[in-house]
């Protein structure tokens, strides 16, 4: 099964006993070899295949992986020489309505004969290109994206059992994954995924290196520019000019029905730039991946493993969304419940502040932190411990915002604002709220007695050393 296959989706349907058991999620997975590991020499992109064993090979993984995929577009202000990356005629054009003679009917006569319209002339916007012209417009700004991850693994002494401790030397494998990618510039700046680029779920953290390879073939190792988990966008660099790059829509003038395209590498290069049709689904969709909130658009255009990264364009060949997540699901008992045509991709206008930070700051300006690590203590905890329920600190950074405001290894916090506080999920929704600079009132239990302290929030940086500790909350 995909490795992403783990983001829960919020409700679980049970009729009676006798009825089947579904469970949904929304997944970020990547290309085919995402996971494998080699010890410890990287291995080499396997060779073409007969054409009938890759077709079946893709067939029986469709059948079983989730599927996601993001990209980003950017937004680049005055100090950058391609400031007008934005064109006043692509905002014009983008913003074209929906072709108002599809809207008024699906028939047009010409003498005795009526001619039916087809469901992409219908969906199509006014002035709009056909379907092989908008993605030749687009190819030559999709990319593959190639990630390894350097992976510690234990080996067991042999007098060592089930959970035993290690007995044995620590040994270097390598994880690697694929996806897509945009080019946003010709002087080389690249969007894609977050979670192709970094491994938030399995913990192997950043690659250890990236390459891109580009729709003619031409393999560049590209540098890390800024990724954001919270948003899945992450910039990449390489060492090219003259490139294709693509060109962005605004994903504000979007309807419910308009046709899309989307574009990637489902399962690895050797699908190279495949692309699928179909419409907007839905607009402002919320939904939560990795228990962060995403507002995106729904489609039904299929997105399968490996497209993380690529764009989704509309009938003008401008990348309007980055293709994100795909909704799967898992049964038990007789009946099957199938999950189809259930994509989604972050709009391209949500996504263009974020990418600007990343180039000019390599992180996400304004987002707020406290400075500390913990754990949440429920009821049952509580009650053996005689403590109060709420999130243990177990550390504290040192000249943090929780430092500077006096809070301490071992309070627990009840309360924000005046709102009780009971797990670092609400606690962290709560915070999401406010930004860098502002303050709250939190409130204290420290040795049995409750206090209100004021804190003046801090805000995060990429190179924080609070990302990445897989063993506790982080706030």
């Amino acid at each position: 099964m995909d490795n992403f296959q783990n983001n829960e989706f919020n409700n679980h349907e049970r009729n009676n006993e006798q009825q089947p058991q579904n469970s949904y999620s929304y997944s970020y997975p990547q290309g085919s070899v995402y996971g494998e590991t080699v010890n410890p020499v990287e291995q080499e992109p396997k060779k073409k295949k007969r054409v009938f064993t890759k077709v079946i090979a893709c067939a029986v993984c469709a059948a079983v992986i989730s599927a996601g995929s993001i990209g980003a577009y950017k937004y680049i202000d005055d100090n950058f020489s391609f400031k007008n990356f934005f064109s006043s005629e692509s905002s014009q054009s983008s913003s074209t309505a929906l072709n108002t003679e599809a809207e008024a009917g699906n028939l047009t006569s010409t003498g005795n004969n009526a001619e039916q319209k087809s469901l992409i002339e219908l969906a199509s916007r006014e002035g709009s290109l056909s379907v092989p012209e908008a993605v030749d417009k687009v190819m030559p700004a999709v990319v593959g994206i190639s990630s390894k991850f350097q992976v510690a693994s234990q080996n067991y002494g042999s007098s060592w059992f089930f959970g035993g401790m290690p007995g044995g030397d620590t040994q270097t494998q390598i994880a690697a994954a694929t996806g897509t990618g945009i080019v946003m510039t010709s002087e080389g700046y690249i969007i894609t995924n977050a979670h192709v680029i970094y491994d938030e779920e399995n913990g192997y953290g950043k690659a250890q290196s990236v390459s891109v390879v580009m729709s003619d073939e031409t393999e560049y190792e590209a540098s890390i520019i800024g990724y954001d988990t919270d948003t899945d966008i992450a910039v990449l660099k390489i060492d090219a000019s003259d490139l294709t790059p693509a060109e962005f829509g605004n994903s504000d003038d979007l309807r419910v029905g308009e046709l899309v395209l989307a574009v990637g590498n489902p399962l690895g290069f050797e699908l190279f730039g495949s692309v699928t049709s179909g419409i907007v689904s839905a607009l402002n969709r919320e939904i939560s991946i990795n228990e962060k909130q995403m507002s995106l658009i729904q489609t039904d255009a299929a997105i399968n493993s490996g497209n993380s990264g690529g764009p989704l364009i509309n009938s003008l060949g401008q990348v309007v969304g980055i293709n994100s997540a795909k909704m799967t699901s898992t049964y038990s008992g007789t009946s099957l419940n199938t999950v189809e045509g259930l994509g989604f991709a972050i709009p391209i206008t949500q996504a263009k502040t974020i990418i600007d930070d990343l180039i000019n700051y390599g992180y996400v300006k304004g987002r707020p932190q406290l400075g500390i690590t913990c754990i949440d203590i429920d009821e049952a905890t509580a009650k053996l411990y005689n403590m109060s329920v709420g999130i243990y600190v177990r550390s504290v950074t040192p000249n943090g915002a929780a430092d500077l405001a006096g809070i301490m290894e071992g309070d627990i916090i009840i309360g924000m604002n005046g709102e009780a506080v009971s797990t670092s999920d609400q606690f962290n929704e709560m915070k999401n709220q406010h930004k860098a600079g502002d303050e709250i009132t939190l409130t204290i239990s420290r040795n049995g007695k409750d206090n209100e302290v004021k804190v003046i929030l801090q805000e995060v940086t990429q190179g924080d050393t609070l990302f990445g500790d897989q063993e506790v909350n982080e706030n």
